[in-house]
């Protein structure tokens, strides 16, 4: 499946969907621009699938892509146990309109409750 480009090369890219992700992690809601948020909850919902293993496996995968024990810890911790029983959709993207600036459409994405 090809990925939006997002306007940058693929590591900055990569660098861009850790930083979004980890920040989702930490206050379980971000705002950004739609095409972000489309991405960012692609690639966080691998990873809040791949916690609910709880091996420890799986958390040094988790580990090894979000380069930050603290999202690491609050997603096996607080947010895998919270999704046990949910087979996918942990978040939801909120459209909010455009970006006063340059007019870009923004969206607030949260993890479900």
């Amino acid at each position: 499946m090809a990925q939006r480009k997002l306007g940058r090369k693929s590591a900055p890219r990569k660098a861009l969907l850790i930083s979004l992700t980890n920040s989702l992690i930490k206050s379980e809601r971000i705002e950004t621009t739609e095409p972000k948020a489309k991405e960012v909850r692609s690639f966080a919902e691998k990873l809040i699938t791949k916690a609910k293993k709880g091996t420890q496996h799986a958390r040094r995968q988790v580990m090894g892509t979000l380069q930050d024990r603290d999202s690491v810890e609050i997603l096996f911790d607080e947010i895998a146990p919270r999704f046990a029983e949910r087979q996918g959709g942990y978040t939801r993207i909120i459209k909010v309109g455009p970006r006063r600036g340059d007019a870009a459409a923004m969206a607030i994405l949260e993890l479900v409750e």
